[in-house]
C-alpha cells in the first residue's frame, strides 16, 4: 500500500516569502492538508509545524523538502533528524534541489554511501552559511553603530521640567528621588536619562 505524501516548508521570518517552496510542492502533487510551514530560524528543530508533521509521518510515507537548508541549518541536528525520518519513522525523503538526496533511489550500499556523503556536505554548507549570516549581521550592526545609527525603541521625550530638575539635582539642591518625582519617572530612569543628557 502506497503511503502518504508530505511537504515541509520553512522560511526564517514572517516577512519572507514561501511561494517558491509552495510551487515546488504543488508540482509534486503534495496535498495542501499535508503541507507543514514554519516561519522560524533553522538553528534547531524546536518548531511547532515540524514537530506536528513528525507525529503524522508513518512508515512508507514520502516527505518532500525543497533544499536541505529548509530542513535546518545545524549540522548535527540535520543528521539526527534525517536518521529519525528515514530510520525511526522509516519514511522516504526527497530533497528536490538535490536529486542525490532521494532515499527512494539507491537503496543499495553504494547509493546509501553517496547519499550520506552528500547529506554531510550539504549539512555542513547549511550551518556554515548560517554562521556567515550571523557574522554579516553583526558586522552590519557594528558599522551602523559607528555611523551613529541608534537601535531599539527611541526613548520617550523628556518632560518640559527635566532640564530644571536636572540642573538643581546636579547642583545638590534636591535629591535624585525628588528630581525623579518632579519629572514623573522612576529614580533608575532619571539617572539613566541624566547620563545620556550629560553626554548630549
Amino acid at each position: 500500500m502506497q503511503g502518504s505524501t508530505y511537504g515541509y516548508i520553512r522560511v526564517s521570518s514572517t516577512d519572507q516569502n514561501e511561494e517558491r517552496q509552495l510551487l515546488a510542492m504543488s508540482q509534486r502533487a503534495v496535498p495542501r492538508k499535508n503541507l507543514y510551514i514554519d516561519k522560524q530560524s533553522g538553528k534547531d528543530f524546536d518548531r511547532p509545524q515540524y514537530r506536528r508533521m513528525l507525529r503524522h509521518i508513518k512508515p512508507g510515507d514520502l516527505l518532500y523538502i525543497l533544499s536541505i537548508d529548509r530542513l535546518g541549518r545545524n549540522y548535527q541536528e540535520i543528521q539526527e533528524q534525517w536518521r529519525v525520518l528515514t530510520k525511526d519513522k522509516r519514511a522516504d525523503v526527497c530533497v528536490i534541489d538535490m536529486p542525490l538526496l532521494d532515499t527512494r533511489n539507491g537503496k543499495d550500499l553504494m547509493g546509501a554511501f553517496i547519499a550520506d556523503l552528500v547529506l554531510q556536505i550539504l549539512s555542513f554548507v547549511a550551518q556554515n552559511e548560517r554562521e556567515n549570516i550571523r557574522t554579516r549581521q553583526a558586522q552590519g550592526i557594528e558599522a551602523a553603530r559607528a555611523r551613529g545609527v541608534q537601535f531599539g525603541r527611541p526613548p520617550a521625550p523628556l518632560p518640559e521640567n527635566y532640564h530644571n530638575a536636572y540642573l538643581r539635582w546636579k547642583a545638590g539642591q534636591i535629591t535624585g528621588v525628588a528630581a525623579a518625582d518632579e519629572c514623573g519617572m522612576p529614580l533608575s530612569t532619571f539617572r539613566y536619562r541624566a547620563a545620556r543628557y550629560k553626554k548630549q
